[in-house]
């Protein structure tokens, strides 16, 4: 299962910036000609051991399969719980490097490059890990770095281990790094797989932590890659962002991303937010929740997105209105959708829109990959005229609270700084550097892919009106070469004119009010 969008609402949080300074990204030698469009891709998670003809419940590694649904593929099993082969690893990179490389400016790469450690008679080590996340970053420098793209990286939920005891041990030395003692294994290592895609001046804050930002335009617009393990609930050996706990690994972090923000917004510049482990209440601790979404909305006006990967399974959502106890994420997010305010009564400066991006893996549904844009001939937003800030989020419920003795040693109640937020910045309003849509790319019949028929991708739908894809003032979202030669209603069915967050809002709001779009989303979600 997999979520387009997951839209935040948040009030009352807020806290005081460390003394720290914040390092600059090189810029590179020379201007490129941007295309404003970048990729994202996520999940790829290659399989050694997988076997085509082999039991699905064997993760696709052995046995011969009794049933034909559950028959390993040549190029997959879809629906499956099973892995990739690398056949279908190499046959998307090489896609998009065919199709991609010369129409994009950057690449958002969100993690997990090695296999689910699901196969008790193979557990996966550390030296497999490495050397797959080598092999598919040798592919990504290839198609992207080698040309002048910036490609950014992020850990995935490699550093959660299930059935491997010597992992547990390496993620007690990852902890020990963020506090300073000397044994950099794993980020040691990730710094040297991907050296060619780490600025050389924050080479060491990643083998403190692995996190790190790039400048991708300089001077304009940034991508920080945030290591969301130390946020992840699943994770049992970081302290979960108490506000007690200042040294724990997740508090670190978000201590070096507020700094990160600060200077990006005193340099005018846009920032994206990536990581593989989305930000909810379901999938991060109660406190490093509460410190991200303070951070998201208090600075909205610099944030210009958030791009996540990982199984929307996972996810649960904020304050669920309707649906708290439904298990099913399309009707939680739904009702979601129907219980937010009218539109005379919304408060934009409230929200914040995380976008999920499917997987590459068909577990548990289909190969995908989707392609944004964004503006870069729009006006730019003017810092000069920007006010001081919108407000603290502060509620008279969170004052009542913050008097308890149980609360008011939380994050929630000790963040206190202004929110900077203004209608006029590219996330509120459309102008330079502002994302106005995706293409999402899938293999709808990859269990007919074999030796002698290579499986293909094709368009599942845009955000995009469909009069926006005929090249509005000589733009074209998505080139000609990569449409279908024909465009169906579904196709374009979202129509969104760009992806501020009044937009999605006003998307979410028709989805709750029309059974058929209602219905197309449903359909594009569980790719059925």
């Amino acid at each position: 299962m997999y979520l387009s969008t997951l839209i935040l609402l948040c009030s009352g949080l807020v806290h005081a910036a460390p003394h720290q300074v914040p390092f600059e990204a090189s810029a590179l030698a020379k201007p490129r000609k941007l295309h404003g469009r970048f990729l994202h891709i996520t999940d790829m998670h290659p399989d050694p051991f997988y076997q085509p003809k082999t039991s699905e419940k064997t993760s696709c590694h052995r046995k011969k399969g009794k049933k034909k649904k559950n028959v390993a593929g040549y190029y997959g099993q879809p629906y499956s719980d099973c892995d990739s082969p690398f056949r279908l690893t190499n046959l998307t990179l090489d896609f998009i490097e065919k199709k991609w490389a010369s129409e994009i400016d950057f690449v958002i790469w969100t993690g997990d490059n090695a296999r689910h450690d699901n196969d008790r008679k193979l557990p996966r080590t550390p030296a497999e890990i490495y050397e797959l996340n080598r092999a598919v970053a040798a592919k990504m420098n290839s198609a992207f770095t080698s040309r002048g793209i910036p490609v950014i990286p992020s850990l995935g939920e490699l550093l959660i281990f299930r059935n491997n005891d010597v992992w547990r041990e390496y993620l007690v030395i990852l902890i020990f790094n963020i506090l300073n003692i000397p044994q950099l294994i794993i980020t040691s290592e990730f710094s040297s797989i991907w050296k060619a895609f780490i600025p050389f001046p924050y080479l060491q804050i990643f083998q403190r932590g692995a996190y790190y930002a790039v400048e991708v335009i300089p001077d304009a617009v940034a991508v920080i890659s945030l290591n969301t393990m130390y946020f992840y609930d699943s994770n049992k050996a970081v302290g979960g962002c108490a506000f007690k706990d200042r040294e724990d690994a997740g508090n670190l972090e978000f201590d070096w991303l507020e700094v990160q923000l600060k200077g990006f917004r005193a340099r005018g510049m846009q920032v994206w937010l990536s990581g593989h482990v989305p930000p909810s209440s379901g999938n991060y601790f109660p406190e490093c929740y509460v410190r991200y979404v303070e951070l998201a909305l208090r600075f909205q006006d610099t944030i210009v997105g958030h791009l996540f990967g990982a199984k929307a399974s996972d996810l649960e959502i904020f304050e669920p209105a309707k649906a708290k106890n439904n298990n099913d994420l399309f009707d939680a997010l739904i009702a979601d959708f129907a219980a937010m305010p009218k539109p005379k009564d919304i408060d934009y400066h409230d929200y914040a829109v995380i976008n999920v991006s499917p997987s590459v893996v068909p577990n548990p549904y289909l190969p995908s990959f989707r392609v944004f844009s964004y503006n870069i001939t729009g006006t730019a937003s003017s810092f000069k005229d920007r006010k001081p800030g919108h407000r603290r989020g502060s509620s008279k419920d969170k004052r009542k609270q913050c008097k308890l003795d149980m609360y008011r040693e939380t994050w929630k109640c000790q963040l206190n700084e202004t929110w900077h937020s203004d209608p006029e910045s590219p996330s509120r309003s459309n102008r330079l550097w502002t994302p106005l849509g995706y293409a999402q790319y899938y293999i709808p019949h990859l269990e007919e892919g074999n030796k002698t028929h290579k499986p293909s991708f094709k368009l599942e739908y845009v955000t995009y009106p469909a009069e926006a894809l005929g090249g509005k003032e000589g733009f074209h979202p998505v080139p000609p070469k990569n449409l279908p030669s024909t465009l169906k209603n579904r196709h374009t069915a979202y129509g969104l004119e760009d992806m501020t967050i009044g937009s999605w809002v006003a998307l979410a709001r028709r989805m709750s009010n029309s059974k058929k779009l209602s219905a197309l989303f449903k359909k594009n979600m569980y790719m059925t």
